[in-house]
C-alpha cells in the first residue's frame, strides 16, 4: 500500500421485497425518473457479506501507482431485514421522534451531493430544538466521506456508487476519492444481476460529538446523477447518531426504519406530490399505517409440541384413549435404528463427541446418585442406601435409554424426590407403618396415576406451559442446587470453624455427637457426619491434633475450586488457546476433570486433615419384595393421596424437562414422544416401588446439558454481540446407555475409591451445574438487564419487539412468580412443601388470565416466542 493510500471500507443495503420498486420508469414533474439498474457485482439470492481481494499489481506497477497516488478500496456489503411496523417498536418510535423534531427540506436546488449535505447540516445548526453544544459540523461532513482528515486536490469526485469488493483504484493529483462511508439502498437480487433502487439514499453516520440521533430528510428539485447505482436521487435521508446506544437505537437501527418506508415506490410517489412539510408528514404516518396492517400475521405455531399461540384444547383430544401414545411411537419407531447408528456409521462420525459425553454423563448421573443415596440413607435410617440409588439409576436408566421417546432426556432422582420420601418416612413413624409396604404402595398409586395421565393424553396441557413459566421451574431448580450447596458449606463451618476446640476432650465429643440432621430442604447434602481434624504421629510418638478450622477452610476451598475449575474449563472452547479439537474436549469433559482434581486435593495432597465423605452401609440384599399386603385398608387408601401429589410432581418434571430438551433452539429432528415416555416412565416406578429403589423421572438440567454436550455450536455475531447457536444435535441412545452401565459397574468401586470424593466436592458440583443451566435462560438474561446500561442490551427479538418499561414488568412478575414457588418448595414446613407442583399449575391461569390485564397479549407472546 502506497504512504498515501487509506482502507476504505464501506457497508450496508437494505434488501427491497417489493416487486414494483425496482422497475418503473418515473416523469419528473410528479413522478420518478427511471428507478433501476442492473448491476452484474454479485447475482443471484446469495448476496451476503462479499469481499473480493485484487491485489495482483507487478511490483514495478506497485511503485508507479505508490507515485500516482494509488489508494486501496475496501467494501463490505450486507443485507438488512425490511423492519417489521407490525412487531418492532422502536420503528413507531423512531418515527415519532422524527416527526416531533421534524427536519424536513422540501425543494432543494442544490446539484452536488457536498451541497445537499451541508444544507441538510445548516439546516440542523439553525434549527434550535437541534442544537448540539459541542458538535462541528466541518468535521461531521468529513466523516461523511471515505476521505476524511486528507487534504483535497482540485474539485474531486464526488461519487456515492460501491466499487466491487476490493479493487486498486489510481487516482492523479486532481482527482481524489470522494465517497460515502455508510449508506443504505434499497435492492432487489435477480438471476441477472442486483436490481438497485435509483431515487432514494440513506446515509448513516456515528459521530461522537452527538448527544442525541438527528434525521433529515431532503427532497430534491430535480434527480441528481451522482454516480453508478444512484443516478437518478431524488430523496436523501441523513441520519446521524452518538456511538454509545442501545442496539435498537444505533443509527443502522434507524436508518433501517427510513430505508423501510422509501422502499415502497408509492409511497415515493406521494412525497413527490406533497405541497408542504406538514403534508409530507402526514404521508408518512400513512405509510405507516400502511406498512404495520401488511405486516400483522397470525400467531405463527411452533413446529413440535409446544406452539407459541395454542388453539384451545377439546374433551375429546382427551377422550381418545391411547391416540398420544401410538403417535409418539409411530413417529419414533421408523428412526429407532438410527438412534444406534447415528455418528457411528457414515461420513458424519462423532466418536469422540460420543466418549466424552458419555464420561460426562456417567459422572453427572453418578455423583447425584451418591448425594442423594447418602441422603436417603440417613433419612430413611438405611432402609434407601446409597448401593440402592445406584441400582436403581443403572437399571431405570438403562430401560429408558434403550425403550424412551427421547433418548436425551436423563432420568435421576432428585430434590423432591428426597423431600418425599423424608416425608414418607416421618409418617411411617408416626403411625407405626411398615416404611417398605407403604412406600411400595404411593410408587404403585404414582405409577397408576402417570399410566392414566398417558392414556388419556394428559401431556397435551403442557401446551398451556409457556416458556416463560417454563424458565421459571427451571431457575427455581438451579436456584436449589445454590441454596443446598451453600447451606451444606454454612453446616461446616458452624461446626468446625466457629465452635471448633482443641484437645482430646474435643475429638472425644465429636466422635460421640449425633450426626446431625439435614433439614428437609437441604436437597443435596450428602451426609453430615461430622468431620474431625485428623491426627498425625510424629517422629517422637507424640500426637498434632489439627483444629477444626482447618476442615472448614479446606472445605470452602474445595467447593470455589471445583466450581472454578469446572467452568473455567467449559467455557475454555470460547478461548484462543490450544487446537480448536483439544478445547472442545476440554469442554465437554470439564465436570469430570474438576470433580476428579478437586478429590485428589481434598483426599490426596491434603490428606492430613480429614475431610467429611458419604456413608457407606453394604445392604444384605438389593432386591427385596416389599410386603404390600401387610398394610390396612386406610393405609393403602391414605397412600393414594400421597401418590396423587407424587404423580402430579413426576407429571410436571418429566414433561417440562422433556420440553426444554426439545426446544426449537435445540434442532432435534428426530420428533417427540410426551405420552410414550410418560408411560414408560411410570412402568420404570412401578418395579423400583416394589423392591425399594428411589424413583427417577426427567433431571434438570441434566436432560438440556446432555444435548448441549452432542451439539454442534457455533458463534454467531449481530451488531457487536456474540451468541451460540445450535447448528445441529446428535441424537443417539449409546450415550446413555453406556453411561448408565458405567453407574452399574460403579457398584464396584463402593466404598473405595468414591468414598474419596469429599462432600465439599459435591457442593462445587451443584454449584457448578447451577450456573452452566441458566446459559440462555431468558428470565435470568432479562433479570441482569437491569444492571446493564442500554448500550449493552443485546438485539434480542424481545428487545426489538417490546418497550424496555415492559420487559422490566413482565421480568418483575416472573421473578415474584419465583419467590412464591420458592417460598413453597423451600419452606420448612414439610407438607406445605409437598403441594408446591400444584403451585406450579397455577401458574397457567396466572400467565392467561392475571398478566394480559397487565401486559399486552402481543407483548407477552413476543417475549414467550423463540425468536
Amino acid at each position: 500500500m502506497s504512504r498515501n493510500g487509506y482502507f476504505f471500507e464501506e457497508s450496508g443495503y437494505l434488501k427491497c421485497d417489493t416487486d414494483d420498486g425496482c422497475e418503473a420508469k418515473e416523469e419528473t414533474g410528479g413522478e420518478e425518473l427511471f428507478d433501476a439498474v442492473n448491476s452484474s457485482i454479485v447475482s443471484g439470492d446469495s448476496i451476503r457479506f462479499f469481499v473480493n481481494v485484487n491485489l495482483e499489481v507487478p511490483p514495478n506497477t506497485a511503485a508507479e501507482n505508490e507515485s500516482a497516488g494509488c489508494v486501496l478500496l475496501h467494501t463490505s456489503r450486507k443485507y438488512l431485514k425490511l423492519k417489521n411496523f407490525e412487531e418492532e417498536v422502536r420503528a413507531h418510535r423512531d418515527l415519532d421522534g422524527f416527526l416531533a423534531r421534524a427536519s424536513i427540506i422540501l425543494d432543494e436546488t442544490a446539484t452536488s451531493l457536498d451541497d445537499v449535505l451541508r444544507e441538510m447540516l445548516k439546516h440542523f445548526a439553525e434549527d434550535p430544538e437541534n442544537t448540539e453544544p459541542s458538535c462541528n459540523f466541518e468535521k461531521i461532513m468529513s466523516t461523511l466521506f471515505t476521505d476524511s482528515g486528507t487534504p483535497r486536490e482540485g474539485n474531486g469526485i464526488h461519487d456515492v456508487s460501491e466499487p466491487t469488493g476490493m479493487n486498486i483504484q489510481t487516482c492523479t493529483s486532481h482527482l481524489k476519492f470522494h465517497l460515502l462511508s455508510d449508506t443504505i439502498q434499497g435492492v432487489t437480487a435477480t438471476v441477472t444481476g442486483v436490481q438497485y433502487q435509483q431515487s432514494w439514499l440513506c446515509i448513516i453516520c456515528t459521530i461522537k460529538s452527538l448527544q442525541r440521533r438527528h434525521v433529515c430528510i431532503s427532497r430534491l428539485e430535480r434527480p441528481q446523477n451522482w454516480g453508478e447505482n444512484s443516478c437518478e436521487v431524488r430523496f436523501v435521508i441523513l441520519v446521524l447518531a452518538p456511538p454509545k446506544m442501545k442496539s435498537t437505537k444505533t443509527a443502522t437501527e434507524v436508518g433501517r426504519t427510513f430505508a423501510t418506508m422509501f422502499s415502497d415506490i408509492t409511497f415515493r410517489q406521494k412525497l413527490l406530490e406533497t405541497k408542504t412539510e406538514e403534508e409530507f408528514k402526514e404521508a408518512l404516518v400513512h405509510q405507516r399505517h400502511l406498512l404495520t396492517v401488511v405486516n400483522q400475521r397470525p400467531s405463527a405455531m411452533s413446529d413440535g409440541h409446544m406452539p407459541h399461540g395454542p388453539k384451545p384444547l377439546k374433551l375429546h383430544e382427551f377422550l381418545n384413549v391411547g391416540k398420544g401414545i401410538f403417535d409418539d411411537i409411530a413417529r419414533r419407531f421408523p428412526v429407532y435404528a438410527l438412534d444406534f447408528t447415528d455418528g457411528i456409521i457414515g461420513n458424519n462420525k462423532a466418536i469422540g463427541k460420543y466418549i466424552t459425553t458419555m464420561i460426562f454423563l456417567y459422572f453427572a448421573c453418578l455423583l447425584p446418585s451418591i448425594a442423594f443415596g447418602s441422603l436417603n440413607d440417613e433419612n430413611t435410617r438405611g432402609a434407601i442406601d446409597v448401593q440402592k440409588t445406584i441400582v436403581g439409576q443403572c437399571i431405570g436408566g438403562l430401560l429408558y435409554a434403550l425403550f424412551s421417546g427421547q433418548p436425551l432426556v436423563v432420568l435421576l432422582t432428585t430434590a423432591p424426590l428426597a423431600l418425599y420420601i423424608n416425608v414418607i418416612r416421618g409418617i411411617c413413624d408416626d403411625y407405626n407403618l411398615d416404611f417398605s409396604a407403604f412406600y411400595a404402595w404411593i410408587g404403585l398409586w404414582n405409577s397408576f396415576f402417570l399410566v392414566m395421565y398417558s392414556l388419556f393424553n394428559f401431556s397435551l396441557l403442557m401446551k398451556l406451559f409457556k416458556r416463560s413459566t417454563e424458565e421459571i421451574i427451571a431457575l427455581f431448580i438451579s436456584i436449589t442446587f445454590v441454596l443446598d450447596a451453600f447451606k451444606g458449606i454454612i453446616k461446616v463451618f458452624k461446626k468446625y470453624y466457629y465452635h471448633g476446640r482443641t484437645g482430646d476432650s474435643y475429638l472425644e465429643k465429636a466422635r460421640t455427637d449425633a450426626i446431625p440432621s439435614l433439614g428437609i430442604n437441604t436437597t443435596f447434602l450428602m451426609n453430615s457426619s461430622v468431620s474431625r481434624s485428623m491426627s498425625l504421629e510424629n517422629q517422637t510418638g507424640t500426637h498434632d491434633v489439627h483444629y477444626g478450622r482447618e476442615t472448614a477452610v479446606l472445605s470452602l476451598m474445595l467447593m470455589l475450586g471445583t466450581l472454578w475449575l469446572g467452568h473455567t474449563l467449559y467455557q475454555f472452547k470460547k478461548s484462543p488457546y490450544l487446537h480448536a479439537r483439544v478445547r472442545e474436549i476440554l469442554s465437554d469433559c470439564a465436570l469430570p476433570i474438576s470433580v476428579l482434581t478437586f478429590s485428589v486435593v481434598g483426599s490426596y495432597i491434603f490428606k492430613e486433615i480429614e475431610m467429611s465423605k458419604f456413608n457407606y452401609n453394604p445392604s444384605e440384599s438389593l432386591f427385596v419384595l416389599a410386603p404390600v399386603q401387610s398394610l390396612s385398608i386406610g393405609s393403602v387408601m391414605s397412600a393414594m393421596g400421597l401418590g396423587f401429589l407424587l404423580s402430579m410432581l413426576f407429571f410436571i418434571e418429566q414433561n417440562i424437562v422433556a420440553s426444554l430438551t426439545n426446544a426449537p433452539e435445540n434442532r432435534l429432528v428426530k420428533g417427540t414422544a410426551y405420552h410414550w415416555d410418560l408411560l414408560l416412565v411410570a412402568l420404570i416406578n412401578t418395579g423400583l416401588s416394589i423392591f425399594g429403589l428411589p424413583w427417577i423421572h426427567a433431571a434438570f438440567p441434566h436432560s438440556p446439558m446432555h444435548v448441549r454436550a452432542l451439539a454442534y455450536v457455533e458463534e454467531r455475531v449481530e451488531n457487536g454481540h456474540i451468541y451460540e447457536t445450535i447448528v445441529s444435535v446428535k441424537e443417539t441412545r449409546l450415550t446413555s446407555l453406556v453411561a448408565n452401565f458405567l453407574v452399574g459397574l460403579s457398584l464396584l468401586l463402593l466404598p473405595f475409591p468414591l468414598q474419596w470424593i469429599p462432600k465439599p466436592v459435591l457442593y462445587g458440583l451443584f454449584l457448578y451445574i447451577a450456573l452452566t443451566s441458566i446459559d440462555g435462560n431468558q428470565l435470568f438474561e432479562r433479570v441482569a438487564l437491569l444492571l446493564k446500561e442500554q448500550t449493552a442490551y443485546p438485539p434480542t427479538h424481545y428487545i426489538r419487539r417490546v418497550p424496555q418499561r415492559k420487559i422490566h414488568y413482565f421480568t418483575g412478575l416472573q421473578v415474584l412468580q419465583l419467590l412464591i414457588l420458592c417460598g413453597f418448595g423451600m419452606s420448612p414446613l414439610p407438607y406445605m412443601k409437598m403441594i408446591f407442583p400444584l403451585i406450579m399449575i397455577g401458574m397457567i391461569p396466572i400467565r392467561y388470565n392475571l398478566l394480559p390485564r397487565i401486559i399486552e397479549a402481543k407483548y407477552l407472546d413476543a417475549m414467550d416466542a423463540e425468536h
